[in-house]
């Protein structure tokens, strides 16, 4: 048995047949062919598949699709503008905030939902925010530099 749901799906309109049990990050890498967010464990440890639902992180393998139904989702691929890349993009680009880049789409989200509350976050808000998002290859430094430099950007352009 399917549903149709209506998503609002990074500023476009998607219509998804799902069955009752699809998690949201399976709706998003299989019925719209988004796969940017990731699936690492399953469990809702790692923090892969994190995206913005109307606005705040949440961890896209804890919910399910259907209860999402009229929602606006964004995801990693959703953040960059027209004008090129977020300014949490270019950051983690320029202070290496990463490695092997699995972890990466749930970070920039994660700290995207930060930036968007507390434009100017210190470094343990910072930590506390990323929390409960995983890396195993950067010893999360250069990710807090990165959503450092990142909000000093976003900071100056408003």
């Amino acid at each position: 048995m399917h549903s149709r749901i209506e998503l609002v799906v990074n500023g476009e309109a998607r219509a998804l047949d799902v069955e009752p049990r699809t998690l949201l990050v399976q709706a998003l890498r299989d019925g719209c062919g988004l796969t940017g967010t990731k699936i690492g464990c399953d469990t809702s440890q790692c923090g892969a598949c994190t995206v913005l639902v109307g606005g705040r992180a949440m961890k896209s393998c804890t919910v399910l699709a259907i209860r999402l139904d009229g929602e606006a989702v964004t995801t990693v691929e959703g953040l960059a503008g027209t004008d090129g890349l977020h300014p949490l993009q270019q950051a983690f680009i320029e202070e290496h905030g990463t490695q092997c880049g699995f972890c990466t789409p749930g970070m920039l989200m994660a700290s995207a939902d930060l930036l968007a509350r507390r434009p100017d976050p210190g470094d343990d808000e910072i930590r506390a925010a990323l929390k409960g998002n995983l890396c195993r290859c950067t010893g999360y430094t250069t990710i807090v530099d990165a959503v450092r430099s990142a909000a000093a950007v976003m900071r100056d352009r408003t």
